[in-house]
Protein backbone atom coordinates (compact mmCIF):
# COMPACT_ATOMS: atom_id res chain seq x y z
CA UNK A 1 0.00 0.00 0.00
CA UNK A 2 1.44 3.61 -1.03
CA UNK A 3 2.26 5.27 2.06
CA UNK A 4 1.12 8.50 1.17
CA UNK A 5 -2.67 6.92 1.11
CA UNK A 6 -4.13 6.64 4.34
CA UNK A 7 -6.55 3.71 4.80
CA UNK A 8 -9.91 5.38 5.52
CA UNK A 9 -10.30 3.87 9.45
CA UNK A 10 -13.75 5.86 9.45
CA UNK A 11 -15.25 3.86 7.93
CA UNK A 12 -15.04 1.30 11.25
CA UNK A 13 -17.39 4.42 12.97
CA UNK A 14 -19.75 4.22 10.20
CA UNK A 15 -19.91 0.38 10.03
CA UNK A 16 -20.23 0.13 13.84
CA UNK A 17 -23.50 1.96 13.87
CA UNK A 18 -24.75 1.04 10.66
CA UNK A 19 -24.65 -2.22 11.35
CA UNK A 20 -25.75 -1.81 15.48
CA UNK A 21 -29.23 -0.32 12.93
CA UNK A 22 -29.69 -3.58 11.51
CA UNK A 23 -28.77 -5.55 14.79
CA UNK A 24 -27.56 -4.59 17.56
CA UNK A 25 -25.44 -7.64 18.85
CA UNK A 26 -23.40 -5.82 16.07
CA UNK A 27 -22.39 -3.44 19.01
CA UNK A 28 -20.53 -6.05 20.59
CA UNK A 29 -17.64 -5.22 18.11
CA UNK A 30 -17.49 -1.76 20.23
CA UNK A 31 -14.82 -3.66 22.40
CA UNK A 32 -12.41 -4.12 19.78
CA UNK A 33 -11.92 -0.51 20.22
CA UNK A 34 -11.85 -0.68 24.15
CA UNK A 35 -9.33 -2.95 24.30
CA UNK A 36 -7.24 -2.42 20.72
CA UNK A 37 -5.71 0.77 21.99
CA UNK A 38 -4.09 -0.44 25.39
CA UNK A 39 -2.78 -3.94 23.61
CA UNK A 40 -0.94 -1.30 21.00
CA UNK A 41 0.07 1.18 24.33
CA UNK A 42 1.35 -2.13 26.08
CA UNK A 43 3.34 -3.08 22.78
CA UNK A 44 4.64 -0.07 21.41
CA UNK A 45 4.94 1.66 24.49
CA UNK A 46 3.20 4.91 22.69
CA UNK A 47 -0.46 6.03 21.62
CA UNK A 48 -0.07 4.20 18.39
CA UNK A 49 -4.27 4.13 18.45
CA UNK A 50 -4.87 7.74 18.97
CA UNK A 51 -2.37 8.79 16.72
CA UNK A 52 -2.45 6.67 13.76
CA UNK A 53 -5.86 4.04 13.63
CA UNK A 54 -8.76 5.75 15.83
CA UNK A 55 -11.87 5.83 13.43
CA UNK A 56 -13.46 8.16 15.79
CA UNK A 57 -10.47 11.07 15.26
CA UNK A 58 -10.49 9.83 11.31
CA UNK A 59 -14.21 10.48 11.01
CA UNK A 60 -13.82 14.03 12.96
CA UNK A 61 -11.02 14.84 10.71
CA UNK A 62 -12.71 14.03 7.21
CA UNK A 63 -15.72 15.99 8.46
CA UNK A 64 -14.44 18.92 10.15
CA UNK A 65 -10.58 19.76 9.06
CA UNK A 66 -11.28 23.11 7.36
CA UNK A 67 -14.67 23.02 8.49
CA UNK A 68 -15.38 23.62 12.20
CA UNK A 69 -16.87 26.47 13.47
CA UNK A 70 -14.45 28.56 14.98
CA UNK A 71 -11.21 25.71 13.68
CA UNK A 72 -10.08 27.24 17.47
CA UNK A 73 -8.50 25.38 20.46
CA UNK A 74 -11.91 24.47 22.85
CA UNK A 75 -11.13 26.93 26.51
CA UNK A 76 -9.26 24.88 28.60
CA UNK A 77 -11.83 24.50 31.08
CA UNK A 78 -13.30 21.79 28.00
CA UNK A 79 -9.92 19.75 27.68
CA UNK A 80 -7.89 20.48 31.13
CA UNK A 81 -7.13 17.92 33.57
CA UNK A 82 -10.30 18.39 35.35
CA UNK A 83 -12.28 17.71 32.05
CA UNK A 84 -9.92 14.75 31.29
CA UNK A 85 -10.91 13.44 34.87
CA UNK A 86 -14.62 14.03 34.11
CA UNK A 87 -14.89 11.99 31.10
CA UNK A 88 -12.57 9.06 32.39
CA UNK A 89 -14.64 8.67 35.31
CA UNK A 90 -17.98 8.89 33.68
CA UNK A 91 -16.42 6.00 31.06
CA UNK A 92 -15.36 4.38 34.16
CA UNK A 93 -18.80 4.47 36.15
CA UNK A 94 -20.67 3.74 32.55
CA UNK A 95 -18.34 0.78 32.06
CA UNK A 96 -19.27 -0.46 35.41
CA UNK A 97 -23.03 -0.03 35.29
CA UNK A 98 -22.47 -1.81 31.99
CA UNK A 99 -21.34 -4.87 33.55
CA UNK A 100 -22.82 -4.95 36.54
CA UNK A 101 -25.91 -4.79 34.72
CA UNK A 102 -24.96 -7.33 32.61
CA UNK A 103 -24.48 -9.69 35.47
CA UNK A 104 -27.62 -8.76 36.97
CA UNK A 105 -29.79 -9.22 34.20
CA UNK A 106 -28.19 -12.65 33.74
CA UNK A 107 -28.73 -13.73 36.84
CA UNK A 108 -32.16 -12.37 36.89
CA UNK A 109 -32.19 -9.64 39.84
CA UNK A 110 -33.18 -6.56 37.14
CA UNK A 111 -34.62 -6.43 33.78
CA UNK A 112 -32.93 -5.90 30.75
CA UNK A 113 -33.10 -2.39 28.83
CA UNK A 114 -33.68 -2.46 25.58
CA UNK A 115 -33.39 1.01 24.55
CA UNK A 116 -31.05 3.41 23.41
CA UNK A 117 -29.54 6.20 26.12
CA UNK A 118 -27.78 9.17 25.83
CA UNK A 119 -25.22 10.11 28.47
CA UNK A 120 -26.69 5.97 30.30
CA UNK A 121 -29.40 8.03 31.74
CA UNK A 122 -31.83 10.17 29.12
CA UNK A 123 -33.78 7.48 27.14
CA UNK A 124 -33.87 8.44 23.54
CA UNK A 125 -37.22 9.15 21.85
CA UNK A 126 -37.09 6.19 18.94
CA UNK A 127 -36.10 2.38 18.90
CA UNK A 128 -33.02 1.15 16.80
CA UNK A 129 -34.77 -0.29 13.82
CA UNK A 130 -33.32 -3.67 14.24
CA UNK A 131 -33.60 -4.81 10.25
CA UNK A 132 -32.12 -8.23 11.60
CA UNK A 133 -34.47 -10.27 14.26
CA UNK A 134 -32.17 -11.62 16.77
CA UNK A 135 -31.81 -15.11 17.40
CA UNK A 136 -33.68 -16.05 20.77
CA UNK A 137 -31.01 -15.28 23.11
CA UNK A 138 -30.62 -14.69 27.10
CA UNK A 139 -31.79 -11.18 28.26
CA UNK A 140 -28.13 -10.62 29.42
CA UNK A 141 -26.67 -11.43 25.72
CA UNK A 142 -29.29 -8.49 24.46
CA UNK A 143 -28.83 -6.06 27.20
CA UNK A 144 -24.99 -5.25 27.24
CA UNK A 145 -24.82 -3.94 23.16
CA UNK A 146 -27.73 -1.64 24.32
CA UNK A 147 -25.14 -0.05 26.63
CA UNK A 148 -22.51 -0.35 24.73
CA UNK A 149 -24.32 0.92 21.61
CA UNK A 150 -25.55 3.75 24.01
CA UNK A 151 -21.93 4.43 25.45
CA UNK A 152 -20.10 4.50 21.99
CA UNK A 153 -23.26 7.07 20.38
CA UNK A 154 -22.94 9.32 23.50
CA UNK A 155 -19.10 9.85 23.18
CA UNK A 156 -19.03 10.23 19.23
CA UNK A 157 -22.36 12.81 19.27
CA UNK A 158 -19.96 14.68 22.06
CA UNK A 159 -17.48 14.54 19.46
CA UNK A 160 -19.01 15.82 16.63
CA UNK A 161 -20.72 18.80 18.20
CA UNK A 162 -16.39 19.53 19.94
CA UNK A 163 -14.87 18.77 16.42
CA UNK A 164 -17.94 21.03 14.77
CA UNK A 165 -17.47 23.58 16.92
CA UNK A 166 -13.60 23.98 17.32
CA UNK A 167 -11.17 21.75 16.42
CA UNK A 168 -11.84 19.18 14.44
CA UNK A 169 -10.10 16.40 16.82
CA UNK A 170 -10.80 18.24 20.24
CA UNK A 171 -12.92 15.24 21.68
CA UNK A 172 -9.66 13.36 21.23
CA UNK A 173 -8.18 15.90 24.19
CA UNK A 174 -10.73 14.21 26.89
CA UNK A 175 -11.05 10.95 25.27
CA UNK A 176 -11.00 8.61 28.12
CA UNK A 177 -9.14 5.84 25.76
CA UNK A 178 -6.34 8.69 25.36
CA UNK A 179 -6.54 9.75 29.16
CA UNK A 180 -6.05 5.86 30.19
CA UNK A 181 -3.52 5.57 27.45
CA UNK A 182 -1.25 8.63 28.76
CA UNK A 183 -1.37 6.96 32.40
CA UNK A 184 -0.46 3.43 31.01
CA UNK A 185 2.83 5.12 28.93
CA UNK A 186 3.97 7.37 32.05
CA UNK A 187 3.57 4.34 34.52
CA UNK A 188 5.66 2.24 31.95
CA UNK A 189 8.47 4.97 31.92
CA UNK A 190 8.25 5.14 35.66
Amino acid sequence: MNKNIAFPYYIFTILFFVLGLFNLLFAYLGFACMITPFVLVYRDRKKTWCQRYCPRAHLFNLLFKGRSLTNRPAPKFMTGDKARLVFLIYFLVNFAVLIISTIMVGIGQVEAINDLRFLMAFRLPFAAPQILASPDLPDFVIHMPYRIYSMMMTTTVIGLLLGWIYKPRTWCTICPVGTISNMAINQQRS
